[in-house]
C-alpha cells in the first residue's frame, strides 16, 4: 500500500507546511506516502504514478464517512501495484478529462476548501483511516 498526494501548488505557508508534515510523519508510520507538487492543473495527469488508482478530490465527489473512507482505501490499495493517488486541483479545480479518467471522485466537504487546506484535511483523513483499519483509539469511531 502506498499513497501519493498530487497537488497543484506548493504549501508555501510555514504554518500549513508544518501541519502537513506532522500528518505525513504520522501517516508514514503505517504506509508509504509521497507528495508531488505540480505547477498547474494541466500537469496533474503526468504526476500520477503508473499503475496507480487515482482519486480526484472534488466538491461534487462522493461524500464518505471516515470508516467508509478507510474501507475504500483498503479496497483501492489492493488493486494492481497498490498505489492510490489523490489529486488536488488548484483554484480552478481538476481538469474535466483528468476527473473523468479518475477511478473515483471524492468530496472532503460540501464546502469549497482552499487547495492548501484540502491537502491538510486529506492527510489527516488518511491518517485517521489507517488508525481505523488498525483498531487504534485515535479515530474514536
Amino acid at each position: 500500500m502506498k499513497f501519493v498526494v498530487v497537488a497543484v501548488g506548493k504549501q508555501k505557508s510555514r504554518e500549513l507546511r508544518a501541519i502537513a508534515d506532522d500528518y505525513l510523519s504520522r501517516l508514514r508510520r503505517y504506509v508509504a506516502c509521497d507528495e508531488r507538487e505540480v505547477r498547474d492543473a494541466a500537469d496533474l495527469r503526468g504526476a500520477i504514478p503508473g499503475g496507480a488508482f487515482s482519486v480526484a478530490l472534488e466538491v461534487r465527489g462522493e461524500a464518505l464517512t471516515s470508516p467508509e473512507l478507510a474501507a475504500r482505501l483498503e479496497r483501492w490499495s489492493s488493486r494492481d501495484k497498490g498505489i492510490v493517488a489523490f489529486l488536488i486541483g488548484g483554484a480552478d479545480g481538476i481538469p474535466k478529462d483528468v476527473s473523468e479518467s479518475a477511478g473515483a471522485r471524492l468530496s472532503l466537504s460540501s464546502l469549497t476548501l482552499p487547495h492548501r487546506l484540502a491537502r491538510i484535511v486529506l492527510l489527516e483523513q488518511l491518517y485517521r483511516s489507517m488508525t481505523i483499519l488498525r483498531g487504534e483509539p485515535y479515530a474514536r469511531e
